[in-house]
């Protein structure tokens, strides 16, 4: 049974949609300022491949997110619970973490002093973690099932918008004025998010929420997880894990790929922040189209072979030399692929989310995909410098083969997911008193 299909007048009316996108840039933006972009400034700087790979544990925050996402489902926060409820009280809270972090990298020198940025970069790393748990929960709370390919779609596409700001206007701001002034400016567009945030109240929702238990709150996400999936855990974390594995090694030295190839600024702004992003932003669509169209296994599988696949193009990339249509081929096929693969990989993982512990499993969810590549992301720099970045990145295409595997070992239990959705889309149709759409 395939995914129910959604119109473009539901996609319109839907109101959620537009908040999602928003959400989806505010969460976004801090990324790349954490990771690619600053990987640019640093190496501009000087700073050695070994210890740019290193400062990239500093996403480590990411991957242990769901350590305090308990904390965020259970506790309201100082007084923004009390003014703005617990979901959009953490949003805000985090926002200004992540502004205020920026702020502390816009002010340092990476020459003179590499770790007071550290610190400010882990800073904003905790907080934008935070911001994503609240999001998610958010995001699963606010819609069905049969809605979240496309939430996950208009979050993708909100992720990316936020890419061009922090990627290729972060660079422009770099070229003609200067580091400092592009993390001020960057800082600024978080109040993008906590207008986005004000918006976000969920119908029904109040300022006051029950007060959870630790065996709630912290034992009981995991149990229930454990509870409804059996013997077939291991082998969804698993996948979880390794799913964007590939994408997030080769990312922390695709820039300095690029400079030690010998683009410019300029050129890496023109091609991989801004032109890519929008090809990225395809991605994301038609991984939600994906999703509806011909079921979230199928997406499942072919996003998992293509996003590995891609990183056969930066080795490629790297034996042309400065070659603009090289580059250009490189990142079309890499953020085209890797982007439908995150629009399914974010639609899955929702599916695996019990409405009572949205927050807290989603952020476990997210934390497995993000932490293998985050503890060996930092190592990329020492591997580029003993091998090359052409076996390196032909190593981090191979892991595609045990993901697409393991897809196929979770076949039954993702197709039997997507009929329960199916099922629950027309009941609640039926309830709202419109006419049931058959299964397809």
């Amino acid at each position: 049974m395939a995914a129910q299909r959604l119109s473009v007048r539901d996609v319109l009316s839907d109101g959620r949609l537009a908040v999602m996108l928003l959400l989806g840039f505010s969460a976004g933006l801090p990324f790349l300022l954490v990771f690619g972009t600053l990987s640019a400034w640093l190496r501009e700087a000087g700073i050695s491949r070994t210890e740019i790979g290193l400062l990239s544990y500093v996403g480590l925050a990411y991957a242990f997110k769901f350590l305090w996402a308990p904390v965020i489902d259970a506790v309201d926060p100082p007084v923004l619970g009390r003014l703005f409820g617990r979901r959009r009280g953490w949003m805000i809270l985090a926002q200004f973490g992540v502004a205020a972090g920026l702020t502390g990298l816009a002010l340092g020198d990476p020459k003179t002093a590499l770790m007071p940025m550290v610190i400010c970069a882990l800073m904003t790393a905790f907080f934008s973690a935070t911001q994503d748990v609240v999001i998610d929960g958010w995001r699963i709370d606010a819609a069905p099932a049969s809605r979240q390919g496309l939430m996950s779609a208009a979050y993708q596409l909100g992720y990316r918008f936020a890419l061009i700001a922090s990627g290729a206007g972060a660079l422009y701001i770099a070229e003609l004025v200067s580091w400092r002034a592009a993390y001020l400016a960057m800082a600024g567009l978080m109040t993008i998010g906590i207008g986005a945030s004000l918006l976000a109240l969920l119908p029904g929702e109040t300022t006051k929420r029950e007060r959870l238990g630790v065996q709630q709150a912290v034992v009981e996400p995991f149990a229930d997880l454990l509870r409804r999936k059996g013997t077939l855990t291991v082998a969804i974390l698993l996948m979880v894990a390794l799913y964007r594995l590939p994408d997030f090694v080769a990312g922390v030295m695709a820039n300095p790929l690029y400079i030690d190839t010998g683009f410019s600024k300029i050129d890496i702004a023109n091609v991989s922040k801004l032109y890519g992003v929008w090809v990225g932003i395809l991605g994301a669509i038609a991984g939600g189209i994906a999703v509806s169209r011909i079921g979230l296994w199928w997406t499942l599988v072919i996003g998992a072979a293509i996003a590995a696949g891609s990183n056969v193009m930066f080795a490629v990339l790297s034996q042309a030399g400065p070659r603009l249509e090289v580059l250009t081929l490189a990142i079309s096929i890499d953020n085209f692929s890797g982007n439908f693969a995150g629009t399914a990989l974010i639609a899955y993982m929702s599916s695996l989310t019990s409405a009572s512990f949205a927050a807290t499993q989603y952020a476990l969810l997210s934390s497995l995909y993000a932490l293998p590549g985050k503890l060996v992301g930092g190592t990329s720099g020492i591997a580029v410098d003993a091998f090359g970045y052409a076996p390196f990145f032909v190593g981090t295409a191979l892991i595609g083969i045990p993901v697409v595997l393991l897809c196929i070992l979770l076949r039954s239990d993702t197709l039997a997911a997507e009929a329960r959705a199916a099922e629950e889309a027309r009941r609640e149709e039926a309830a709202a008193g419109a006419e049931p759409r058959p299964a397809t």
